[in-house]
């Protein structure tokens, strides 16, 4: 008796009929053509470029669509269990006759309780959110992912099929434009669609997906880091050695004497912009830059023994720190030694460094704390500063406008979603939950069935 789910003799009813095993491949290579011929790959070098584990699931993809295909003599399913269905268990027969009636689509994911359930949210339709029942993919999934996949009713609940597409934010939004174009709907026209437009739009869920992930596997980006003025960040280390017979305490007097050097005790100064950065060269890279006080921490300044030591992280703020580091204290040190590091060299020094013995080595309970007030820090700075995904207007602007409090949404979920990535540690716990509360969106954080 076959298992709950198990396709085996559906598949092997399929392999000894000739033309429908026909028709299976040409619905499957409609699914995997467009992106092999685009890129100049075959199936071979599909799986070898992403992985053999997709090439079960692409396959699935077009496994499920062929399910749902009408032909003039009739529906593959239809016929099977016609002739064989009463070799099937009840659940069998009703998620074959589902894979057939239901559409693949695409859904955000909310919820997430691993290894039980999850929350999917049609973003095709107004069909009102279910919660589905999902052992495996639930342990890999986070909060505010996009999927495609075919969600199914089974007996009081709902199930998900087996071919299941994570969707990352570009293969997203190409997704979308291959539908609109597919449809002959314009850019302003709402994205809601039949079951039916669906059913005959399932290709281009499959090619969108290859199409991103091809690319990124083929020219794999490398990320671009830069700071709040748009500079390259390069992390430059300044030694500036005290002239003969100089003391700290006069280098101090001086350092003391430019407005934007903020002192931490007798030693230590912080380099802080006068305004808070509204990112005019911003790129669409990572932006590296730490805040304090409500305003951008430009370097760091220390004094050590015979040395002054200065830390910025590009060479266009090492040209401004050495020239504002000169106007008051030229005659008391001499010119730099600078050692340059890239952001893999800073990450590979930090790696050989070892953990601290003793009393130094702060607990990690203590550690996890630690990060998680400067993330409130963080975030309630945040919610005051102007956002370029918002617009230019801080998170409390935009949410005064329809329109700001949807961009306010997503640049949320976005947030949430990334801090998700990480498997483990205090950001992947952060919880964002008072934001939401702060900017008066509770409601639109979470949809329950």
């Amino acid at each position: 008796m076959a298992e709950r789910n198990d396709i085996s003799d559906l598949l092997a009813f399929i392999g000894r009929e000739g033309h429908w095993r026909e028709r299976l491949q040409e619905v499957v290579a409609e699914h995997l053509m467009p992106a092999l011929e685009e890129f100049e790959i075959d199936q071979d070098g599909l799986a070898d470029l992403l992985g053999e584990q997709w090439s079960g699931v692409l396959w699935g993809c077009g496994f499920e669509d062929f399910l749902s295909q009408r032909y003039e003599d009739g529906n593959i399913v239809d016929l099977y269990l016609k002739r064989r269905g009463w070799k099937e268990t009840a659940l069998n027969r009703e998620y074959f006759a589902a894979l057939r009636d239901g559409p693949v689509s695409l859904y955000e994911v909310s919820d997430v309780q691993p290894g039980a359930s999850m929350v999917l949210r049609d973003l095709l339709s107004d069909a009102p959110p279910v919660t589905v029942r999902e052992k495996s993919a639930t342990r890999t999934l986070k909060q505010w992912d996009r999927i495609a996949v075919r969600v199914m009713a089974e007996r009081d609940h709902h199930i998900i099929s087996g071919a299941l597409l994570p969707f990352r934010a570009e293969a997203v939004d190409f997704l979308l434009a291959g539908l609109r174009d597919a449809l002959k709907l314009k850019k302003r026209d709402a994205l809601r669609l039949t079951c039916e437009q669906l059913m005959g739009s399932a290709p281009i869920f499959t090619t969108a997906w290859l199409f991103i992930e091809i690319d990124r596997a083929l020219t794999p980006a490398e990320p671009q880091f830069t700071n709040s003025d748009g500079d390259d960040v390069l992390f430059h280390d300044m030694r500036f050695s005290l002239t003969s017979g100089v003391t700290q305490r006069k280098v101090a007097e001086q350092l003391d004497r430019v407005r934007d050097f903020f002192p931490e005790g007798a030693k230590f100064w912080n380099w802080l912009a006068a305004r808070k950065k509204r990112g005019s060269k911003a790129s669409g890279g990572i932006m590296l830059d730490a805040e304090m006080e409500g305003a951008t921490v430009l370097g760091s300044l220390e004094l050590k023994g015979k040395t002054l030591l200065v830390t910025v992280n590009s060479a266009e703020r090492a040209v401004k720190v050495e020239a504002l580091i000169r106007s008051v204290a030229g005659d008391l040190l001499k010119s730099p030694l600078t050692t340059v590091r890239t952001v893999d060299q800073m990450r590979a020094d930090q790696s050989h460094v070892g953990p601290r013995e003793g009393a130094d080595e702060i607990p990690p309970e203590i550690a996890r704390q630690l990060m998680q007030d400067h993330l409130d820090k963080h975030y309630r700075e945040t919610l005051d500063a102007p956002i370029p995904a918002l617009g230019g207007k801080s998170p409390r602007q935009a949410v005064r406008t329809a329109s700001g409090r949807k961009k306010v949404v997503e640049w949320l979920k976005y947030l949430e979603n990334g801090s998700a990535r990480p498997a483990d540690g205090p950001i992947a716990e952060y919880d964002f939950g008072w934001i939401w509360d702060e900017l008066g969106l509770r409601e639109l954080r979470g949809w329950r069935a």
